[in-house]
């Protein structure tokens, strides 16, 4: 094929040269409140809940009032505050009830951060490092979103014999909701491969693996051994030299066009 053949097929010819592979680990993951902006308000004294203002989900702002409870000793009622800007995620308190000064009646948690927390096998545990990139999908339609790992536990879990990983994420827009469920994919430190090529240039031709490789002005069909790979670039062990040029894009249309000439010679 000629070069505006090419050109028009759109066959990109790349060089094989050196890349580092990416190698990627997908974890279960579950949003959860970020427990170093999250406050229990627990009754100064104990006594009847006579007032609430604040349900789950509402938003307080410090020092806003909660609930009124009038003390068993004293008879007179006191406020119960907000301690921090957040969002009521919990409340223990109903209408008339007694609240004890031994219970948190409200939980107020700051959901402008959450905490990402994952499971990771101990097969895969030494694969992870604090400071991996993460990228996170909530399957809510939106787009994924990145973060990196920033906490590993250095005890593991009885019940799912799995360790943590933690990523602390923004959620300005309130996104990110504790308690779903979600799948981190984590991109685990590369490593150097000396011959690769991109993944859209593997082809099978007569039960080979091959890549079309230009020799002189013809792109020849070439079998190779693949080694490891990722979702960009496979790694060639035989077949092809750092240097060499191949169809790198759309070489399904070399393997088309060699299958057309060799029915008109056969002809």
């Amino acid at each position: 094929m000629t070069a505006a053949q090419l050109a028009a097929a759109g066959i990109v010819l790349r060089k094989a040269g050196a890349a580092t592979l990416g190698d990627t680990l997908v974890l279960n993951g579950i949003l959860r409140a970020n427990q170093e902006t999250l406050v229990q308000v627990t009754p100064r004294f104990p006594g009847i809940v006579r007032q609430i203002h604040k349900r789950i989900g509402d938003s307080a702002r410090k020092d806003e009032v909660l609930a009124r409870i009038e003390s068993n000793q004293s008879l007179t009622s006191y406020e119960l505050k907000a301690p921090i800007d957040g969002t009521v995620i919990d409340r223990q308190v109903s209408l008339g009830e007694y609240a004890s000064e031994q219970k948190p009646a409200f939980v107020i948690a700051d959901l402008s951060t959450v905490w990402v927390d994952f499971s990771v096998y101990r097969q895969d545990i030494r694969r992870v490092r604090v400071g991996d990139r993460l990228v996170i999908d909530l399957d809510d339609g939106g787009a994924p979103v990145e973060a990196e790992i920033s906490y590993l536990s250095p005890v593991g879990s009885a019940e799912t014999q799995s360790a943590l990983a933690r990523a602390v994420v923004s959620n300005a827009d309130g996104r990110l909701r504790p308690g779903l469920f979600v799948r981190g994919r984590v991109m685990l430190s590369g490593r150097r491969a000396a011959v690769t090529v991109t993944r859209s240039a593997l082809q099978t031709f007569e039960n080979r693996t091959v890549v079309f490789v230009r020799e002189g002005g013809r792109l020849e069909a070439r079998p190779v051994t693949t080694g490891e790979r990722d979702d960009a670039h496979v790694e060639i062990l035989d077949g092809l030299a750092a240097g060499e040029t191949y169809a790198a894009d759309n070489s399904f249309v070399v393997k088309a066009e060699i299958g057309k000439s060799e029915a008109e010679h056969s002809h």
